[in-house]
């Protein structure tokens, strides 16, 4: 196995990626838009990933290039978020969308209000300045950028 502290590196990353979110949003109570919700996918599928090739000790190469395209995902995400953020792009159905579209009654309706989404707008964390969709448009760039380049390099 070729990319075994690259597969490492990565577990590392997506895990501590993962418990920050999960710190801020159970424990300091900072409550994630579903853009916010989506930037983890990437995160959780490379760990998974990264997981499994480092076990099964084989796929290094398809598992490389699926966690490149899901942080290329992620970093496009992130970067629409930012836009969000910053008033370039409007904020599309996917920042509005909320588990239950059947409001039959007025406890429904009370129900649904307070469990009323989080808008992709509003920056609710702040990190050296930067909101964590930036943060993570830079990092998700950079992370894409080294594993291109690793499969690039990578003897076949």
């Amino acid at each position: 196995m070729k990319n075994k502290l690259t597969f490492k590196i990565i577990i590392l990353i997506s895990f501590f990626s993962l418990l920050f979110a999960f710190f801020l949003e159970y424990v300091l109570g900072h409550k994630p838009c579903n853009l916010c919700l989506m930037q983890r996918v990437p995160y959780l599928g490379s760990l998974i990933l990264a997981s499994l090739a480092l076990v099964l000790k084989k796929y290094d190469r398809i598992c490389l290039i699926l966690i490149t395209l899901l942080f290329i995902f992620g970093g496009m995400v992130s970067f629409y978020h930012v836009g969000i953020e910053q008033g370039f792009f409007n904020e599309s159905i996917v920042c509005n969308l909320s588990g239950d579209q059947n409001i039959l009654s007025t406890d429904s309706l009370l129900n649904q209000l307070e469990k009323a989404s989080i808008s992709c707008k509003n920056i609710t964390f702040k990190f050296f300045g930067l909101s964590l969709a930036t943060i993570n448009t830079i990092f998700s760039s950079l992370i894409s950028v080294k594993l291109i380049h690793i499969l690039y390099h990578a003897k076949n």
